[in-house]
This record gives structure tokens, sequence and C-alpha cells, in this order.
């Protein structure tokens, strides 16, 4: 049987970020706060690494009830929309550079869609 350890680290949000976990958390789209970042951060790991091996519990069935589809828009290169997303976000957060990384989010997505909330979310994962 495979052991699942867990690891404690501590990241900072901003707060309208924490707002819109929070009010996921209050209307049950999700049990917690830790379920929705579990989830979040395994989300786009398979996104990354399609070969990625998701660890978090119900995770399928937490994406499909997001009903988040399992092709999205593809770009002309053959990669996914969101995925040039997560490149550009994680490229401006290495650098230290949050504000471009913001403003590249907010320039290509409404902040209640649910890849807003994941790019966010990965952002929050650069910040120190």
């Amino acid at each position: 049987m495979k052991s699942f350890g867990m690891a404690k680290d501590t990241v900072r949000y901003p707060d309208a970020v924490v707002d819109q976990i929070d009010a996921l958390v209050d209307d049950g789209m999700f049990e917690s706060k830790s379920e929705f970042y579990r989830f979040s951060a395994e989300y786009v790991l398979t996104l990354v690494d399609p070969d990625h091996d998701v660890e978090t519990f119900n995770f399928d069935e937490i994406k499909a009830e997001l009903d988040i589809p399992e092709e999205t828009e593809s770009a002309a290169d053959g990669g996914t929309r969101f995925l040039e997303a997560v490149i550009t976000v994680r490229k401006h957060g290495l650098r230290g550079d949050y504000e471009a990384a913001e403003q590249f989010i907010d320039d290509h997505y409404e902040p209640t869609e649910q890849e807003c909330l994941v790019l966010e979310e990965l952002l929050g994962t650069y910040r120190t």
C-alpha cells in the first residue's frame, strides 16, 4: 500500500483570492480551503505534466463536479490556451514580476472563471 506523506507549505495569497476561495467553500463547492488548494495544485500539475500521478483524494469527482472540460481550446502550436497561460504566469512568477503576471491574468480572464482562480493560485506559490 502506498503511503501518502503530507508536507506543510505556507503560501501567502492576495485578499481577493482568499475571499473567492472562502466563497467557494461557503457555497459547498469545496469542503475546505485545504481541499481547494490540494485540488488546484494537482490540477495545474496535470496540465503541465499529463503523466503526473494525482494523489488528491476524490480528484476526479471534484473535477467532474466543477464540470472542467477534458479538452480545452487548442492554440495554434497544438498546445492549449490555458497551458500557455500557466507558462506565462510561471515565467513572471519565477522572475518575481508579480504585477506583470497579475496584469496578464486580469487581461485574459474574468475574476470568477475557474482558470483565473487556478492561475492566481499558481502565482501565489511564487510570492514570498
